[in-house]
C-alpha cells in the first residue's frame, strides 16, 4: 500500500506504507566471526588490510560482494559522488541451496573525517518497500557521517535491487483510487486485484515471494557485514526500518555496537490495532498544541470535536471536487469521505500549521486545501515506480495479518475512535483492504516468533515525534521495556521520522552514536510549538 502524503516542512520521507494497493514510511551485527563456523571466508587480494571497508571483493558462505558502480536512483544524488559501491549477492531463498541469488546494491559514504570511527553505521530505510539508497541524501544532510562511514544498501526486492518488486500497477491504482470512494465495496474489488495482478506477474518472473521479509532481509544484511569484513557495527532505521532494526537484533546480535530506531514500529505489536493508536496520538497531539495557544483556540476552538464531526459527516455524504496540482494543468477529481479524510490526517501531521485552518476550510465547504493534498501524494512523480509492492505485501501478510484477526484489526479503530462509523473503523490508515489483500498475496505465515518482543542490553536510541499519527510515541517506552540499555527520545511537535524535520533529533542521534551511554538532548528544552496558520 501506499502513504498519502502532504507537503513537508523539509524533505519528504516515505513513512510507514500500508501493504494494500489503494493505499500509497534493518539491522546488522557482528565481524568475522559471523561466518558459520563450516562457512569458506575468501578475500581477493586486490586490497591490503588497511583498505577503506567496501574496496575489495569477499566472499563468505553464499554470499558475496563486489566492487563496482553505484546502485541506481530515480535522481542523480549529489550524497553519492564520493561513494564506494558495489553489489551484495545472496541466495533469495536459504532454505534452497543452491537456488536463485538475488544482487542487492550497496553504497558506503565515506566519513566527512580524515580518521574515521572503525564501526560504521548502516542505515535501514522506510515503507516496506522504500530503497535505502535513495535516502542517502536524508542521512548525509542531517550529519550522521561526521565521524563514520554510512552504508545504505538496497533492502531485497527494492527499487536497485535485481531483481526488484515494484509493481507500478500498484501505484497507477493508486492515484486513481483519489477519485473512489475511500472504503466502498467497489474500491475494495479494485484494490485486491490490483494487488492480485502484482502478485501474478512476479509470480511468473520466478520470484519466490515468500523469502522478501524480515527475516530473509536480516540474514542479508548479516551477510554484508561478514563480507565487507566489518568486526562491529551500528544501525539506524527510520519507521519500517525499525521494524527490520529490532528483528535483526533478536536474531543477529552478536555484532552489533549500537542501535537508533526512529518513528518505531515494534514487530511484536504492529499491525492495524496499534496502527489506530498511533494516528491518536498523533491527532492528539496536534489538537492539544492548539488549544495551547490562544490564537488557535480562539478561532479554532474544540479542534477534536470538529474533526470527528468530519469524518462522521463526509463518510455519510461525500465531498466531489476537482482540484489541479502543480506541474499539470489537467484537473483530478477527487472523493473525500471519512476514511479519505483519517488518511489525510494522518499524513497532514507533517504540515502541522496548516492542519486548524485545512479542516475549518472543509468545514465550511472549502475542501479544495485537502482535496489537493491527498491527491498531490497519489499523483506525484516521486510516487510512481518507486514503492516494492511485493516486499510491502511480503512482510505485512507474513509478519503482521496471520497475528491479527480483522475483528482485532476493528476494534482497534473502535477504542481509539469510538465515534467513528464503522465503515471508517474498519480500516485502519494507511492499511485499507489489508485482509483481503493478503489472502490474494497467498505467502506463508513467517514462524510465530517473529512477533517476539526484542530483549538485551544492546544500546539503543529510541526516537518519537510528539505529532507522529503513523508510529506513536508511546512504542519508545514500550520498546524499552525489555532493552536494559534503551534511551527513550520524544521530541515534541515533530511528525513521524524526526531525523527528518528536527535539526534537535539529528544532534540527539549524532551525539548517541558517540557515546550510546549519554546521548545529548538540551536542545529538547528549546522546541517551541509551530505557530499555526489563522485564517480571515
Amino acid at each position: 500500500m501506499t502513504h498519502h502524503r502532504a507537503p513537508r516542512r523539509r524533505r519528504t520521507v516515505r513513512r510507514l506504507q500500508a501493504a494494500s494497493a489503494g493505499i500509497a514510511t534493518g539491522l546488522l551485527v557482528t565481524g568475522l566471526l559471523a561466518a558459520p563456523a563450516q562457512a569458506r571466508s575468501r578475500t581477493d587480494a586486490s586490497a591490503g588490510p588497511e583498505a577503506p571497508i567496501g574496496t575489495a571483493a569477499r566472499t563468505v558462505g553464499d554470499a558475496r560482494f563486489e566492487p563496482g558502480p553505484c546502485p541506481r536512483t530515480p535522481e542523480p544524488m549529489e550524497a553519492l559522488e564520493d561513494a564506494r559501491c558495489g553489489t551484495l549477492t545472496v541466495p533469495e531463498n536459504r532454505a534452497k541451496p543452491g537456488g536463485r541469488t538475488i544482487e542487492l546494491g550497496v553504497a558506503i559514504v565515506p566519513a566527512a573525517t580524515d580518521k574515521p570511527k572503525p564501526d560504521p553505521i548502516v542505515w535501514l530505510a522506510g515503507g516496506p518497500g522504500d530503497d535505502a539508497v535513495g535516502e542517502a541524501k536524508m542521512a548525509i544532510d542531517g550529519g550522521l557521517n561526521r565521524d563514520r562511514d554510512v552504508i545504505f544498501m538496497s533492502q531485497r526486492g527494492t527499487y536497485s535491487a535485481r531483481p526488484n518488486l515494484l509493481c507500478p500497477n500498484i501505484d497507477e491504482f493508486n492515484a486513481r483510487a483519489v477519485g473512489l470512494g475511500h472504503d466502498a465495496p467497489s474500491t475494495e474489488r479494485l484494490h485486491v486485484e490490483a494487488t492480485k495482478a502484482c502478485h501474478d506477474q512476479l509470480a511468473a518472473r520466478g520470484i519466490d515471494l515468500g523469502t522478501y521479509n524480515d527475516i530473509e532481509s536480516a540474514a542479508d544484511y548479516e551477510d554484508l557485514r561478514t563480507a565487507l569484513g566489518i568486526k562491529q557495527w551500528n544501525l539506524y532505521g527510520i519507521s519500517y526500518g525499525t521494524h527490520l532494526a529490532l528483528a535483526y537484533m533478536r536474531l543477529h546480535p552478536e555484532g552489533l555496537r549500537s542501535v537508533g530506531i526512529d518513528g518505531i514500529l515494534p514487530p511484536s505489536r504492529a499491525g492495524s490495532a496499534a496502527t489506530w493508536s498511533s494516528a491518536r496520538q498523533g491527532f492528539d497531539g496536534l489538537f492539544k498544541a492548539c488549544a495551547a495557544q490562544p490564537a488557535c483556540n480562539k478561532r479554532y476552538p474544540n479542534l477534536s470535536a470538529t474533526f470527528d464531526q468530519l469524518v462522521r459527516r463526509l463518510e455519510a455524504k461525500p465531498v466531489t471536487t476537482t482540484v489541479t496540482l502543480p506541474g499539470s494543468d489537467k484537473p483530478v477529481k477527487v472523493v473525500l469521505d471519512g476514511g479519505a479524510l483519517v488518511n489525510w490526517m494522518t499524513s497532514a501531521t507533517h504540515v502541522a500549521p496548516q492542519v486548524p485552518l485545512a479542516l475549518d476550510e472543509l468545514a465550511h465547504g472549502k475542501p479544495q486545501r485537502i482535496a489537493r493534498q491527498w491527491a498531490g501524494g497519489k499523483l506525484s512523480p516521486a510516487a510512481m515506480g518507486r514503492v516494492a509492492h511485493g516486499l510491502v505485501y511480503g512482510v505485512f501478510c507474513s509478519e503482521w495479518t496471520p497475528y491479527e484477526t480483522q475483528a482485532a484489526a476493528l476494534k482497534g479503530g473502535q477504542q481509539a475512535f469510538p465515534t467513528f462509523p464503522r465503515s471508517v473503523q474498519a480500516q485502519a490508515p494507511q492499511l485499507a483492504f489489508l485482509h483481503p489483500d493478503c489472502d490474494a498475496w497467498n505467502v506463508p505465515a513467517a514462524p510465530r516468533s517473529i512477533r517476539d518482543a526484542t530483549r538485551g542490553d544492546i544500546p539503543t536510541l529510541a526516537l518519537s515525534g510528539g505529532f507522529d499519527s503513523q508510529t506513536g510515541a508511546d512504542n519508545g517506552p514500550y520498546v524499552a521495556r525489555t532493552l536494559g540499555k534503551a534511551k527513550v527520545v520524544t521530541v515534541p511537535y515533530e511528525p513521524h521520522v524526526v531525523f527528518a524535520t528536527s535539526k534537535c533529533a539529528q544532534e540527539i542521534t549524532v551525539s548517541f552514536f558517540d557515546n550510546p551511554a549519554a546521548p545529548k538532548t538540551a536542545c529538547l528544552k528549546s522546541l517551541k510549538a509551530p505557530e499555526f496558520e489563522i485564517g480571515s
